[in-house]
This record gives C-alpha cells, sequence and structure tokens, in this order.
C-alpha cells in the first residue's frame, strides 16, 4: 500500500478547485480526494466507494443510523433498533430522535459492571431479526475504554440479515479495522481522534447496505452526503490515519506499558478509588476511575493546574455537569457518579509525565476530600 500524504498546497489553498468541477483547480482537488478516499479504504480493506466523508465522527454516527434505520423500514417494515446504554450520545439522542418523530422503537441491551455486551444478549433481543432495522454498538467505549467482541456481534447480526454498524470514533488509530474481521456493515470514524483535522470524519458504509441519505441537494458521495467536500481536511485525515496504522503496533505497546502503570500504582495509592471498565478487554492508552467521597471536577481543576489534562467523562459532554450515562449503566454507585476521572494516553506522554501524575493525584485527592462539603 502506498498511501496518499497529501501536500502542503491543499492546505495551503494553492489547490482550491472544487473537486466536483471539471476544470483543471478541480480535478487537481478531486485527485486529491480520491487518493485520500483509496488509502482509507485500503486500511479497512475496503472498497473506495463504500467510504463517505462526514464533517466529523457525530454526523458519522447520525448518517449511519437515521440512513440505515430510514431505509430498511420502507424496504422491509423492521422499525426495532438494538442499541447499548452506554453509546456516545451522538447514537443514543439518534436513537430517541428515530423513536419519537419516526415511530421506531428501541431496544437496550444491558451492559455488565466493566462495561462489556454479552452476545447472548444480543442474539436474544433479535430473535429471528426480521423487525430489526438496525444494531449499533462501539467498537470501544470512550469514557472507560472497554472494548466490545464486535466481530462475533457483526457475526450475529450477518446470520439474520441485519445490518450492523459500529462508532470506531475512539478506536480509530488504536485497534485494528478491517471491516471484514469486525462484520460491520457501517463504521464510524473522526480524524481529531488520531491526530488529524478536526471538522472531519467518515462514514464505512458497506456495499449494498440500504441507506437513505441525511444530507441531499447534490450528488456528492456517490448521492450518500451532499455538500461540497472538505478537501485539505479528508486529505489530512488519510495522512493522519496512514500514519497511525504504520506505527500503531509500537506505539500502543509503549502506552499500554504506561496506562498499567498509572493503573497499578494508583489503585494501589489512592484509598476509595477503583477501576472501571475492563481489566483486560480495554484500550490500551486509556485509564478510568471511579473516586469515592470527591467530585472530579475539584480533581480536573487541580490536574490542571499542574499542567494535567484529565477528564471526567466524554469531552462532548462534561461541561454539562450531570452523573455519567455510562458510569450508571455499569451500575456504579449513585454516591460515586461525581467521582470519575478518566486519562487518555497519546503519542506526546512520557514515562517522566506519568511519573509527576502519580506524585500529583493523591496529593490533590487528600486535599479535597479534606474540604467539608457546602452547606445545604
Amino acid at each position: 500500500m502506498e498511501p496518499y500524504y497529501g501536500s502542503t498546497d491543499f492546505a495551503h489553498g494553492a489547490k482550491y478547485g472544487n473537486p466536483s468541477s471539471i476544470h483543471h483547480a478541480g480535478r487537481a482537488s478531486y485527485a486529491g480526494l480520491n487518493d485520500a478516499r483509496r488509502t482509507i479504504a485500503e486500511i479497512l480493506g475496503a472498497d473506495s466507494n463504500e467510504i463517505v466523508f462526514t464533517g466529523c465522527g457525530s454526523e458519522s454516527d447520525n448518517a449511519a443510523l437515521r440512513g440505515i434505520a430510514l431505509a430498511r423500514r420502507k424496504r422491509s417494515g423492521a422499525k426495532r433498533i438494538i442499541t447499548t446504554p452506554i453509546e456516545h450520545h451522538a447514537v443514543l439522542y439518534t436513537a430517541e430522535d428515530l423513536r419519537e418523530l419516526f415511530g421506531f422503537e428501541v431496544t437496550l441491551l444491558p451492559a455488565d459492571g466493566d462495561g462489556l455486551v454479552q452476545a447472548d444478549d444480543l442474539a436474544e433481543a433479535m430473535g429471528d431479526g426480521d423487525d430489526v432495522a438496525l444494531v449499533s454498538v462501539m467498537y470501544a467505549n470512550n469514557e472507560i475504554g472497554s472494548i466490545q467482541p464486535i466481530s462475533e456481534l457483526g457475526s450475529l447480526c450477518r446470520e439474520r440479515n441485519v445490518p450492523f454498524h459500529t462508532d470506531a470514533v475512539q478506536a480509530a488509530g488504536k485497534l485494528p479495522l478491517s471491516v471484514k474481521d469486525l462484520n460491520v456493515d457501517a463504521l464510524s470514524a473522526s480524524a481529531h481522534k488520531f491526530y488529524g483535522p478536526k471538522g472531519v470524519g467518515f462514514l464505512y458504509l458497506r456495499r449494498g447496505t440500504p441507506f437513505h441519505p441525511s444530507l441531499t441537494g447534490g450528488s456528492h458521495e456517490g448521492r450518500r452526503r451532499a455538500g461540497t467536500e472538505n478537501v485539505p481536511g479528508i486529505v489530512g485525515m488519510a495522512a493522519a490515519l496512514a500514519l497511525c496504522e504504520a506505527e500503531r503496533d509500537s506505539e500502543m505497546a509503549r502506552l499500554r506499558s504506561l496506562r498499567d502503570r498509572i493503573i497499578g500504582e494508583t489503585v494501589g495509592a489512592i484509598e476509595g478509588i477503583r477501576l472501571t471498565g475492563s481489566p483486560t478487554f480495554r484500550l490500551d492508552n486509556h485509564a478510568s476511575f471511579v473516586l469515592r467521597d470527591v467530585e472530579a471536577e475539584a480533581i480536573l481543576i487541580g490536574l490542571d493546574l499542574a499542567g494535567i489534562a484529565a477528564s471526567s467523562g466524554s469531552a462532548c459532554t462534561s461541561a454539562r455537569q450531570r452523573p455519567s450515562h455510562v458510569l450508571e449503566a455499569i451500575g456504579v454507585p449513585a454516591q460515586d457518579l461525581a467521582g470519575g476521572l478518566r486519562l487518555s494516553l497519546g503519542r506526546s506522554n512520557t514515562s517522566e509525565q506519568i511519573e509527576e501524575f502519580l506524585d500529583i493525584l493523591p496529593r490533590i485527592v487528600d486535599q479535597h476530600r479534606q474540604v467539608p462539603p457546602p452547606a445545604l
């Protein structure tokens, strides 16, 4: 494979033509678009015409759920969507929208205490699959890092001819993306999760999968997503994914070592802390905890003042000051829901930084546990 790494010409505007135009400037942009599509398709083991460029991962999730569910209902009458309570809100809110505005039924599979979905539960929920429009289960959870048995779940869907979508936004660049091995009909990804530009993503849509476009008005993306493509962002996304894929094994091994040190030493050093998510089936760069008797917001501020960026949940919702729906779904006690802490490691992190974090965190937790709660 010879991935297309693009050119600064796209980023600097030297190749500014509309890729839908037939003049020479348009053809140059169209060539960049096609090379990027081919690079992503080769990484996924897909055909180029199965890649649809979008504005972000949330749009890809929206397009997959709405597009497949509406098309399936029109074709077969199937009107049930099966998903899980620990999905990103881009999936959960879209499923709710389809239920409230379009009359679909939504079935939520249970997730166990490690945040994992069991194949037997999916098989039981689907039955013969005739009334199921779509199944959507995320590849890896953004809040607790648990990796789902996507291949096994996809195989069950394939046996029943039910389209299967996975939100791979958190997994891309970190886990294998072979759509054949995963048994998926649709897969969503976002460039910024693997060091590409913000504001661009893609949707893999297997040939023959029923699909109704959410954005109409033009013939772009094979009539599956109208709108002039973000060529510089798309070219950058393909380059970033190719680089991450080339270095994935070695980089994930490095980050796994740092992650294991965080998990092992943090749990041993702080009273009333426990790991959330699967201890075995989890992203190599991800550590997440629940802290008892302390609010995560105070811990995050203390870490930020020390130069350490962390999160209490999804970056898309962490500013809303509400309990994590993921922690609720996996059975975290109500009194501990405010103590969620998430750490995501990346290419710039070093062992020295991990040492600093392990020294600072216990002190910040002790400091805030000594502060009495405000009077009601």
